[in-house]
């Protein structure tokens, strides 16, 4: 085994619960609008209105998609001064956002 190859092993490796919980993410995701969602919030705390704005989406579009992210405990949710505002629960998010950023657009 090269070198090369035996730096990247313990990275490459993953258990079980690690792979099932990273499909989950990946599935969740996985959806335009969702990614988009994420990819506001990683840029810092978001209200379901400034999202809609944002996205030219309606609002109810927005609540929707939010509500599956929430659920899968990758956002949350802080209520002040009547607007639910969001942010991300699930840090590493960033890292994955920053990646498919990178990605070319065919």
């Amino acid at each position: 085994m090269t070198r090369a190859a035996t730096r990247m092993k313990p990275e490459a490796s993953m258990t079980m619960d690690q792979a099932e919980h990273a499909a989950e993410v990946l599935k969740t995701v996985a959806h335009p609008l969702r990614l988009r969602i994420v990819a506001i919030l990683c840029e810092g705390d978001e209200h379901v209105t400034g999202l809609s704005e944002r996205l030219g989406v309606p609002q109810a579009i927005v609540s929707q998609q939010l509500r599956l992210l929430r659920m899968r405990r990758l956002v949350v949710v802080t209520r002040e001064n009547g607007f639910a505002h969001y942010h991300l629960a699930e840090k590493q998010l960033r890292t994955l956002v920053g990646c498919m950023q990178r990605c070319r657009v065919p």
